[in-house]
């Protein structure tokens, strides 16, 4: 899942449940019955595991474990996340198996004694890269509060059809070559407004700002775990990028997982789209008749990462050995190899990238395009990525200062804004 804020790919259908359903949904005493039967509720944002036609990965666990019953609940990025830490905080109603994403993983691992520790549940933590286990794991390394679900790579998206019409290449390798870097990108987005001036280029300032430093190491924190997001000159490249695509024009101004982000796909209203391994689920969810008009190019930069989570299972159940089978289960390669075929997430395990059903695939959605192949060659080259505690909360800080520039905002205030803001919440304010 996403991203810092898609979540991961809120993905198929971003209804967000209420904070009053996830509470009373959430695990408690009740969670196993007098006859033995077991009740797991697995809280996630958007779209974890389940199937676009309302099948999911739960209903086969189920008839491999007759005294099962999993429940899910949904709710947006931002919900969720501090729903989590509220239950935690508690000590009481937080859901057998919780969903962390990559960028807020870093905030819980200082509360270790508040999840099962998988080092002790016999997981083959090898099967996973070491830095994808380590983001998961206390500073000694002694404890692993989450195993890996998916991992984003990076490409973009775009319509054939609007290409065309602007003149532009639409065979993907063409596409690909049209832009060796981000700045290559911009150009060509220019071109496309000069024949398309009532369709936008992309969706969003701050889907740039996050394909931009996607292929960066360092970006919000440095590896001592110091906030050095203001001084990082690879930020505020991307950020005043971002901003001279805005101003030339280039946004369509939507804000992400919003309903006419939604409008925005299924109308053409953008030609291209930063785009995650689980960016093809969101859009073939939220866009099914425009199967066939999109295809997948390479990112600019060649590489990059947006996206992944964790399943962690909460120490506070009544149900932890239940839910610790499940989650290793989830996220075992053949439910992940699935999940990728089913609605675009990306296998976190590499030794799945090259089985055949992965590398072989294709989406017929995204006009055939070799999807195995493309977002393993975005993460082949990408650098480990260093997060922070806060870094899930600086990414959708970023996305709301540029969404505010895109609504008129001067872009030295946003920018201003957004470190206070970014400040205040690392506590450094």
């Amino acid at each position: 899942m996403r991203t810092s804020r898609r979540p991961a790919r809120a993905m198929a259908a971003l209804t967000a449940a209420s904070a009053l359903v996830l509470a009373a949904c959430g695990s408690g005493e009740e969670g196993a019955d007098p006859n033995g039967e077991i009740t797991l509720t697995v809280n996630v944002f958007g779209d974890s595991f389940s199937l676009p036609d309302n099948r999911s990965l739960y209903d086969e666990y189920e008839r491999q474990h007759d005294n099962i019953k999993i429940v899910e609940n949904r709710s947006d990025f931002g919900t969720h996340h501090q729903n989590l830490q509220a239950r935690l905080t508690a000590g009481s109603g937080a859901a057998d198996l919780e969903v962390i994403e990559v960028g807020q993983i870093s905030g819980y691992i200082g509360q270790p004694d508040k999840f099962v520790n998988f080092r002790d549940q016999n997981v083959d933590t090898g099967q996973w890269t070491e830095s994808t286990v380590q983001r998961a794991s206390t500073v000694d390394g002694n404890t692993l509060i989450g195993l890996p679900t998916d991992i984003g790579g990076l490409a973009i998206c775009y319509r054939k059809d609007l290409f065309a019409a602007a003149g532009l290449p639409t065979e993907r390798d063409e596409v690909s070559a049209l832009w060796s870097t981000w700045e290559d990108y911009v150009a060509v987005g220019d071109r496309f407004l000069s024949k398309s001036p009532k369709v936008k280029w992309f969706d969003a300032g701050g889907h740039v700002f996050t394909g931009i430093i996607g292929n960066e190491e360092e970006t919000y924190y440095n590896a001592e775990g110091d906030l050095v997001v203001e001084e990082n000159q690879a930020v505020r490249d991307a950020w005043d990028l971002s901003v001279q695509a805005i101003e030339k024009g280039q946004s369509a101004a939507l804000a992400e997982f919003s309903p006419e982000w939604n409008t925005g796909f299924q109308k053409g209203q953008f030609a291209t789209v930063t785009c995650p391994a689980w960016m093809m689920g969101y859009i073939q969810a939220n866009a099914a008749d425009t199967k066939g008009k999109w295809d997948i190019a390479k990112i600019p930069g060649g590489s990059g990462n947006w996206g992944g989570s964790y399943l962690t299972v909460p120490s506070q159940g009544a149900n932890t050995e239940a839910a610790v089978e499940l989650a290793k289960w989830l996220t075992a390669p053949e439910q992940n190899i699935k999940l990728f075929k089913m609605i675009g997430n990306f296998p976190s395990q590499t030794s799945t990238w090259t089985e055949p059903e992965v590398a072989d695939y294709t989406s017929e959605f995204f006009s055939n395009a070799p999807a195995g192949k493309i977002f393993p060659e975005s993460l082949e080259n990408a650098p480990v990525q260093i997060y922070g505690p806060e870094s899930g909360v600086i990414g959708n800080t970023f996305a709301g200062a540029l969404n505010s520039v895109e609504q008129g905002t001067d872009p030295d205030e946003a920018w201003e804004s957004a470190m206070n803001d970014i400040k205040a919440a690392a506590g450094e304010g």
